[in-house]
């Protein structure tokens, strides 16, 4: 069996719950030590595998074996934010990403928080100001054609202001969808701000390059480091005709997900990156892959974060 580090689903969290159940409401502290993560598991055919226990699994942190304290598969709401470029290029692009973002919401659960990120030279919300959330197509159809496609590409100024809303959600389970056909020319942000800001996340990254020939500032190599970081999935397809059945499977994908939780047996506080590996097994299958973060970062006892 092998982990695929480089796909999804959510991400790690080092979490004190307020109460024993994954489902409810919690105050995580990234000193504290339970660690959460979420986890897709394919066969070799690349069809999602359902039905496993917790015994199923075997979770390593820095080589070490891990014992599973809690362990879910449900299909439980997310937060979701839809990075958009709407930099020149995307021009001839954009009805193709309208109908992906729309295809994304419509096979994700009823009660799923989403909102638009969109950027070129700036970086905006595509929603209302009084309005941070929605769970209407409709509305976040509205959000993604209220800005032009002109000017450079600030991709990582908007992962930076995707994964700060986020935390305005209050979903246990965060997602970002980063849709772009170009490098970067036009942030503030440095691509180490963004890398370190997303291992520290709690949120999961779902890129998509449309890159053309013509795009000579493409950078596919941040892409996929964005989603090995966060435990997602990037994509390259063919056509921008592609990413609207990408973006469904996306939203199935993070709906069969599994949940599993565990107390490191590594000692102390100190600061240091922790690498995570999950494999799964099951009579009958093989070859199974779990999709699911590549580690998280321990920071000190002064930093909290408080989701659901």
């Amino acid at each position: 069996m092998v982990a695929i580090l480089s796909s999804y689903t959510a991400g790690a969290q080092v979490s004190q719950p307020s109460q024993s159940s994954i489902g409810s409401e919690y105050t995580f502290k990234l000193n504290a030590n339970l660690v959460i993560l979420n986890a897709t598991v394919l066969d070799s055919r690349n069809v999602l595998v359902s039905g496993l226990k917790k015994d199923d699994f075997q979770v390593y942190e820095d080589g070490v074996l891990q014992q599973i304290k809690h362990f879910s598969h449900e299909d439980t709401p997310i937060t979701a934010g839809i990075l958009v470029d709407n930099s020149g290029s995307m021009a001839s692009k954009r009805a193709d990403v309208i109908a992906a973002a729309l295809a994304f919401a419509q096979s994700s659960n009823p009660e799923d928080q989403m909102f638009i990120v969109n950027f070129n030279n700036q970086v905006s919300f595509g929603l209302p100001a009084d309005k941070p959330f929605t769970d209407r197509p409709d509305q976040l159809q509205s959000a993604l054609l209220n800005i032009k496609a002109i000017g450079g590409t600030a991709l990582y100024d908007s992962v930076a202001a995707g994964l700060e809303h986020l935390k305005q959600g209050n979903r246990e389970k965060k997602v970002l969808i980063l849709i772009s056909d170009g490098g970067e020319n036009a942030s503030e942000h440095s691509y180490a701000d963004v890398i370190e800001m997303a291992k520290y996340s709690e949120a999961t990254i779902y890129a998509i390059g449309i890159f053309g020939a013509q795009d000579g500032d493409q950078n596919p190599g941040v892409l996929r480091r964005l989603a090995m970081e966060t435990g997602g999935e990037v994509f390259f397809p063919a056509s921008s005709r592609d990413i609207v059945p990408i973006c469904a499977e996306i939203a199935r994908n993070i709906r069969n997900e599994y949940t599993l939780a565990y107390v490191p047996t590594s000692a102390g506080q100190v600061e240091s990156y922790r690498v995570i590996k999950v494999k799964a097994n099951e009579p009958g299958l093989e070859h199974l892959s779990v999709r699911t973060r590549a580690g998280y970062s321990v920071r000190s006892a002064t930093t909290s974060v408080a989701t659901r």
